[in-house]
């Protein structure tokens, strides 16, 4: 990734509530020396820059402007945050097609004016919309990333916490796979202080309780619908995911985190799936091979067809040579 770490600029494509959030965060940062907002409504655009403005004197120097797709121009990471949410009665693979239709139009044109950049997906069904970005674009599969199962493991640790009375940063537990029904929950290596969860409970001395493990990760891969039933959608923790894996990116970090990636791990291929990917200035710099249990890795497959047939249904063909 070829960028001034002086003048680092962020670009952000969607001005919903996830883009707008994302910018939000990512001024509370301080990461950003400039951030451009993009968006199909202009006007909605330059209303958000302007509110942001208004907020700099709060916390960090930032240029702060709405812009078009050509101002992505030399951005370190473009966010794609553009994309409709699903609507009441349309199925996931109805949203796939009408998401990558508008990627069509914006990713080619992303990567022509942001060649040295990195592609960060945060639009659903994001592990597809992912994949249609490293096609589309041209990029090699590190720097195209999508922001996966962050949210999910966030979930799945903060409710683990919650039961185990650990504060969540101390809980180490992964979802994997798709970030949609299929994820997959890492129990044979999660674990606190090192111990395994039923380590933790005997040496704790209380009761491991396998119902309510499987109960938290019902939650976990419900809390999107539960969220979206009670205010309408999802953006804080996305928002804030976002920004962790720009972080990473940008403090070249070698953290790992789960985002979504080509992967080609456990016989998968020519899918994007999360699993825990180490994230520095060239992007997904490496992805682990987790010693998974037979029944995860089971679950991780199927996850990954589930994937692979959505994105099958797109026919995208077409490689543009954007950048190397």
């Amino acid at each position: 990734m070829k960028t001034n770490p002086e003048v680092l600029k962020i670009a952000i494509v969607g001005a919903g509530h996830v883009g707008a959030t994302s910018a939000y965060a990512l001024l509370l940062s301080g990461l950003a020396a400039e951030i451009v907002l993009v968006d199909v409504n202009r006007t909605k655009a330059e209303g958000e820059a302007m509110d942001l403005n208004h907020a700099v004197p709060f916390s960090h120097p930032t240029r702060i402007q709405a812009g078009d797709l050509a101002d992505c121009k030399d951005a370190a990471i473009t966010v794609i945050a553009a994309g409709t949410n699903q609507q009441p009665g349309e199925s996931r693979l109805d949203l796939a097609k009408h998401n990558a239709s508008i990627f069509r139009e914006i990713i080619p044109q992303v990567a022509r004016h942001a060649a040295d950049g990195i592609l960060l997906i945060a639009t659903n069904p994001v592990d597809v919309l992912t994949y249609a970005s490293w096609k589309l674009s041209g990029f090699s599969p590190n720097r195209v990333i999508g922001s996966g199962t962050i949210l999910d493991t966030a979930r799945f640790r903060y409710l683990l916490g919650q039961h185990f009375g650990i504060e969540s940063r101390s809980v180490h537990a992964y979802i994997i796979g798709e970030h949609g029904d299929s994820e997959v929950p890492v129990w044979s290596l999660a674990n606190i202080a090192g111990m395994r969860l039923r380590e933790f409970c005997q040496h704790e001395g209380i009761a491991y309780d396998r119902h309510a493990m499987q109960a938290i990760f019902r939650q976990t891969r419900a809390a999107s619908d539960e969220i979206i039933r009670r205010k309408g959608a999802t953006f804080y923790a996305v928002a804030t995911g976002v920004v962790r894996i720009v972080e990473a990116i940008l403090r070249d970090e070698n953290t790992l985190l789960t985002v979504s990636c080509l992967a080609s791990h456990y016989g998968i291929s020519e899918v994007c799936v999360s699993l825990p990917t180490k994230l520095n200035r060239n992007g997904a710099a490496h992805i682990l091979q987790l010693p998974l249990s037979e029944q995860e890795l089971s679950g991780l497959v199927k996850s990954a067809e589930s994937v692979k047939a959505a994105i099958g249904a797109l026919n995208l063909d077409v490689r543009h040579e954007a950048a190397a």
